[in-house]
């Protein structure tokens, strides 16, 4: 697989875990489940959130910061927030 198509499944598996994240949210905020589904979806939606953050954090290591140099253009790894 190319690098491109690995960052398109990436991406993709991100949305998908973004959207099912978002649908454990209205299923608990609706509060119309029992507490083992709720403790369920819970555990779901910890797992997904801490595989989207992992996600975005490497997406964050990707960005680079683009500076002129000479008539080109040379990229430095972006320096995260302290």
């Amino acid at each position: 697989m190319t690098k491109s198509r690995k960052g398109a499944a990436k991406a993709a598996g991100f949305e998908a875990n973004l959207k099912r994240l978002e649908q454990i949210v209205e299923q608990l905020e609706k509060g119309d489940i029992d507490l083992e589904k709720s403790l369920e979806l819970y555990e779901q939606g910890a797992k997904l959130t801490e595989a989207c953050r992992k996600q975005l954090q490497e997406a964050e290591t990707r960005i680079e910061k683009l500076r002129p140099v000479g008539d080109g253009l040379d990229a430095e790894p972006l320096e995260p927030d302290a």
